[in-house]
């Protein structure tokens, strides 16, 4: 079961890409990115494109151009990049896709399903972008399937 959708899944998996590639200072092209998280190409260029708008990753254009992460994004959250991509809804949403579902109107998986909700907006609100490029670095992570 995925928690995220097709799209945040390629754009987390990008960012850490871009952020343990252009640790050394380089940047790196959609190819490249594309091939090392496994990725349709035209997609997840559309994808970094939006990104990169809303100041998640950075890009310059030219020969020596491509995607790079910096210091103040590497301080990112993970949750900047899922609500930029899916919304909050991970964080507030129902189970169930109910509208209506409350603490005072709870739906039959509310209790449950609040706590790992509860969890998941944990994770990703105090793991930042950069928390996992050590362990990239040392080969101990992968980003392909």
């Amino acid at each position: 079961m995925a928690v995220f959708s097709k799209t945040c899944e390629y754009a987390i998996r990008a960012v850490f890409y871009i952020a343990h590639k252009s640790a050394s200072g380089t940047r790196v092209g959609i190819k490249d990115i594309a091939f090392g998280i496994d990725s349709p190409e035209l997609y997840l260029a559309k994808i970094l494109q939006d990104l990169s708008r809303k100041g998640i990753i950075s890009s310059a254009k030219g020969p020596n151009g491509g995607f790079f992460v910096d210091e103040s994004s590497l301080a990112r959250p993970l949750s900047d990049i899922v609500e930029a991509v899916d919304g909050n809804a991970i964080f507030y949403g129902c189970a169930l896709g109910l509208k209506q579902c409350s603490e005072i109107n709870p739906c039959p998986l509310h209790n449950q399903f609040k706590a790992i909700r509860d969890q998941i907006h944990h994770l990703l609100h105090h793991t930042t972008i950069g928390n996992f490029n050590e362990e990239l670095m040392a080969g101990l992570l992968s980003l392909k399937k």
